[in-house]
């Protein structure tokens, strides 16, 4: 539906977004770093299956919390697709469909994080292994989750690029924000790259190369639940968009 500069409600947006946004990075801290981050032994496969067997259903709100932040995902892209696509459409629509592949490949990760409960089971047809090789292939595809969270991140590091580029040149937005996510955006490229590339490397920068994307994205939720835009800003540049002819449906 066409509507008018004046007739959208930036605000609604922004307040969606920035709650939505919220609720991503606690679902994501509640999966990532408390539930796989107390069941998960790093190097020893026995004890993980160990924990994982003890706490399957913590395990299973791990996998269904992480779904729920893919499902808000999409709601974020599409505030931040309205938000700032007076900047530049073109620019905000490539943020969009990186965001896309981004969370399809991260959707698509869960799998990997339901095989140690397959292969933990009591099937009959898993008696044809021995229980050792049955934990190691567990920990094998939870390894395999964290490749793929890293493949992942490859895309939003992009995103962020890109994004805090267009909030820098919105001037309905914090400057300083967009550079934060900016910042963020290379933080990520050079922990997935370095994970793939250096995972010696990626294990010395891990966890603190990440603490600058916490706060740009923090910053960024807060900024955008608690003040939104400058409406009146973000109405002038939806209307020099209109003057220039680009279109303004939503």
């Amino acid at each position: 539906m066409a509507v008018s500069a004046t007739e959208t409600s930036p605000q609604n947006y922004a307040r969606i977004g920035g709650l939505l946004y919220l609720v991503i990075i606690i679902a994501g801290a509640l999966g990532e770093l408390i539930i796989r981050g107390a069941l998960v032994v790093p190097g020893n496969a026995a004890a993980t299956a160990s924990h994982i067997l003890a706490s399957q259903s913590l395990w299973r709100l791990g996998i269904a919390g992480d779904l729920v932040m893919h499902v808000c995902d999409v709601f974020v892209m599409w505030a931040l697709y309205v938000l700032l696509r007076p900047v530049n459409r073109n620019l905000a629509l490539l943020t969009l469909l990186l965001n896309l592949i981004q969370t399809a490949v991260l959707v698509a990760n869960k799998v990997t994080l339901l095989v140690p409960l397959l292969l933990l089971g009591d099937a009959d047809y898993l008696k044809a292994f021995d229980p050792a090789q049955l934990q190691a292939w567990s920990y094998v595809a939870i390894k395999l989750h964290d490749y793929g969270f890293g493949i992942g991140l490859i895309f939003f590091g992009c995103v962020c690029l890109v994004e805090g580029y267009l909030i820098r040149q919105s001037r309905y937005l914090p400057w300083l924000i967009g550079a934060l996510m900016q910042l963020a955006g290379a933080c990520y490229l050079v922990n997935s790259f370095a994970l793939l590339l250096a995972p010696a490397f990626e294990g010395k920068i891990f966890p603190a190369i990440l603490m600058p994307c916490l706060l740009a994205e923090l910053s960024l939720a807060l900024w955008l639940l608690v003040k939104g835009v400058n409406l009146a800003e973000w109405k002038k540049r939806a209307s020099m968009g209109f003057a220039s002819g680009a279109s303004m449906e939503i």
